[in-house]
């Protein structure tokens, strides 16, 4: 089977190990619109090697992600997009790829895990974070609610309360806390991100492909009657609500400022 190429993220399979990664560096790997369509396509694909058993997720350079391009909240609300909703959905269909795959995938996290990136991180079965990433989730300063599965995604890590505060106060919070709330499994030193987060991977790969799919649909099983994903459907209309509200606009646009005067 042929590894199909794309334009802004690289995808590898050699044996029984599949990579899948970010790949615009030089803007902190955003997630626009072709980004989200390009990682459902290739979660897919992986979905349909069977020898896969563990797929690294990681963003290349300095960022895991820096979440959905912000410049876009400062146009017109995506009334200009063919098919709006189509568009605001796209998140969610990414996460829900992703968690679909088969194979365990373990998030690689460096540098900055912003909003859709720390969603697509949650997708992912096991997180590894260098011991001064930081963790943001500034959608409520953007004026929208956190979408794409996010919040049953956060819930289910790291319970409701915690999810509540984290989503509302846009407060940004280390790795360590991350890892103390259960949302990141190791947190290493930089310099040995990427050998221990292949250490897990080949340890993993050397597991019954049968034992590890097993494990992994029977603990998604039991989360997803408490903690589904289901109901997110729904997110791509309050998305939509909040970029065109106006209250939601204003506050977009004085974070955008914020972002600025820090340059």
């Amino acid at each position: 089977m042929q590894v199909p190429s794309f334009n802004t993220i690289k995808i590898s399979v050699a044996g029984n190990r599949g990579t899948l990664e970010l790949d615009r560096p030089d803007s902190l790997n955003p997630l626009g619109p072709e980004t989200l369509a390009e990682l459902a396509r290739a979660a897919d694909f992986m979905a349909a090697c069977p020898e896969l058993k563990v797929v690294v997720v990681s963003g290349r350079g300095r960022a895991f992600s820096a979440g959905a391009d912000v410049a876009a909240f400062a146009g017109d609300g995506g009334d200009s997009a063919t098919d709006p909703r189509a568009m605001a959905d796209l998140g969610r269909l990414m996460a829900d790829a992703v968690e679909r795959m088969p194979a365990v995938t373990v998030a690689r996290i460096q540098g900055h895990c912003v909003g859709g990136g720390l969603v697509l991180a949650a997708a992912c079965d096991l997180r590894v974070a260098a011991d001064d990433v930081r963790f943001a989730i500034p959608e409520i300063d953007l004026g929208i609610p956190l979408a794409w599965g996010g919040i049953p995604r956060l819930v289910r890590e790291i319970g409701p309360a915690l999810t509540k505060e984290l989503v509302m106060t846009c407060r940004p919070f280390t790795a360590e806390e991350a890892r103390a709330a259960g949302f990141v499994n190791r947190v290493v030193e930089p310099s040995r991100l990427e050998e221990e987060t292949d250490a897990l991977a080949a340890e993993l790969a050397e597991k019954s492909s049968l034992a590890l799919l097993s494990t992994k649909r029977h603990v998604n099983a039991v989360t997803e009657q408490a903690w589904g994903v289901a109901r997110s459907w729904a997110d791509a209309d309050g998305l939509l609500a909040g970029l065109r509200d106006p209250e939601g606009r204003d506050s977009a646009l004085r974070y955008l400022n914020r972002l600025a005067d820090r340059r």
